[in-house]
């Protein structure tokens, strides 16, 4: 789901409530948190009772991986081998904004996932490798920055004038 726009249907209160909080207190914080990982990319719709007892994703803690949790994964099929955290100065962040709208395909990959994009055929004004590897998922946008990536890394796209 990483950089593409999708919805979260939920029967917590506590996530709709948070979302106007000015001031929210700890427990309400750690919703708000979660939701603004997906800034611009989510909408959150809340819908209550039994029908919809398992869309209460971000209201509820995550469950063991264990044999006795019924979405179990062995180890060695799913597992996190490292979490990276960048802090890009403003410098950097002002050229890697600049350049995407200076390049016609890195331009076209940050419109592509936001939720008010209309234009269907815009992935088909993709030059073709760029293309290929976007329909093969390989472009994620997390907080304006595009990033590239293959099954064990991921690397920040930017293109350098020379």
């Amino acid at each position: 789901m990483d950089g593409k726009a999708f919805n979260v249907i939920t029967d917590c209160n506590a996530v709709k409530s948070s979302l106007n909080m000015k001031t929210p207190n700890r427990h309400m914080l750690r919703f708000q948190i979660a939701i603004q990982e997906y800034r611009g990319n989510i909408t959150t719709v809340h819908k209550s009772g039994n029908i919809h007892k398992t869309s209460a994703g971000l209201s509820r803690w995550a469950s063991a991986n264990t044999s006795e949790n019924p979405a179990w994964v062995p180890q060695e099929e799913h597992h996190i081998e490292g979490i990276c955290v960048t802090d890009i100065g403003t410098e950097l962040l002002k050229q890697v904004k600049e350049s995407y709208n200076m390049e016609k395909n890195c331009h076209i990959l940050c419109k592509l996932p936001m939720k008010d994009c209309k234009d269907a055929s815009l992935s088909s004004k993709l030059d073709e490798a760029w293309k290929k590897s976007y329909d093969e998922g390989r472009f994620h946008l997390l907080d304006v920055i595009l990033y590239h990536g293959t099954k064990p890394t991921c690397v920040m796209v930017h293109q350098i004038q020379l």
